[in-house]
């Protein structure tokens, strides 16, 4: 999931672990089977997403033609079922171990492509202080 932001943060035990200006949040959920390829094309996805306004106030820019950062925060929980009882399942979501090293592969991934990237926390309680441009939210999902 992405979105805009003017600014994020990402604190763990009220310390600032990673901190961008203007750019993308990206909370990044990894399923059983994701594998290196789906990093990659989400990664590039990400960085030429346009999603950014304009001269003329389209969303016509990526966050690669504005020079934005992205923030990558590991979510595994945006792989929760809540459709039935009232717990979510987490069936879906990849081990931590398959989990981290993708969400590694989508942040080295952008980095590669140019991007200027801060990591959140990986199996940690963190808190996400973000301002939500416009605001605007994209779900992505690998084809």
């Amino acid at each position: 999931m992405l979105q805009r932001v003017s600014r994020a943060v990402v604190r763990v035990g009220g310390e600032t672990v990673a901190e961008i200006g203007g750019g993308l949040l990206a909370l990044v959920g990894v399923g059983k089977g994701d594998g290196p390829p789906e990093a990659e094309w989400l990664a590039g996805k990400t960085y030429h997403l346009r999603i950014f306004e304009d001269a003329e106030g389209k969303m016509n820019r990526s966050v690669a033609e504005i020079g934005g950062e992205v923030l990558v925060v590991p979510q595994f929980t945006l792989y929760g079922d809540a459709r039935k009882g009232r717990r979510p399942s987490w069936a879906g979501a990849a081990s931590p171990e398959e989990a981290w090293d993708r969400v590694e592969e989508f942040g080295r991934a952008l980095e590669d492509l140019g991007a200027r990237i801060a990591r959140g926390s990986f199996r940690e309680h963190m808190e996400v202080e973000l301002v939500n441009d416009g605001p605007v939210t994209i779900l992505l999902e690998t084809p």
